[in-house]
């Protein structure tokens, strides 16, 4: 590739491809139109930028799974029979994990990403894990992370 090949080359990967219909390449100059006889079309990515994201037939979208899954806010109260353990989508775990907060449906793994190592655990009668918080010293708040099937069934904020 020429000097004189190579801005253009980049420019023209660099600008949205909605506006060219088609790119020619003849030798090593690439242009909008036919530029000669030996003029090969090159074939362009016409996905737009942050993507076009089709679910193909038969598969689930993951948009779906987001809007359905229940946040920290949102979350349906747990029901004695059906297991806590869920599907957390990637970037919702990660956004509670940032800040570190605890939702039902996580692992033992993720609470220790959030909150540490606990310094007092309880096996019976439920695995339950217990967090204190201090601020100057003080004792302010005491946090119970409960488990059942080795997933957050619940998490309790009391004052001391």
């Amino acid at each position: 590739m020429g000097l004189r090949t190579g801005p253009f080359l980049l420019l023209l990967i660099s600008l949205p491809t909605g506006g060219f219909a088609e790119v020619y390449r003849c030798g090593s100059t690439y242009s909008d139109t036919v530029c000669g006889e030996d003029a090969e079309t090159v074939p362009l990515n016409t996905r737009p930028l942050g993507g076009d994201f089709r679910v193909p037939d038969g598969l689930s979208d993951p948009a779906d799974d987001m809007a359905s899954s229940p946040d920290s806010e949102g979350e349906p109260e747990p029901t004695s029979d059906a297991s806590p353990c869920r599907h957390i989508p990637s970037t919702d775990l990660r956004r509670h994990l940032i800040r570190d907060e605890v939702v039902r449906g996580m692992t033992r793994d993720h609470v220790r990403r959030a909150f540490g190592r606990p310094p007092e655990t309880y096996p019976v009668p439920q695995q339950t894990w217990v967090y204190t918080t201090d601020y100057d010293g003080r004792l302010y708040e005491i946090t119970r992370v409960y488990f059942r099937d080795g997933c957050v069934d619940r998490v309790e904020y009391a004052d001391p």
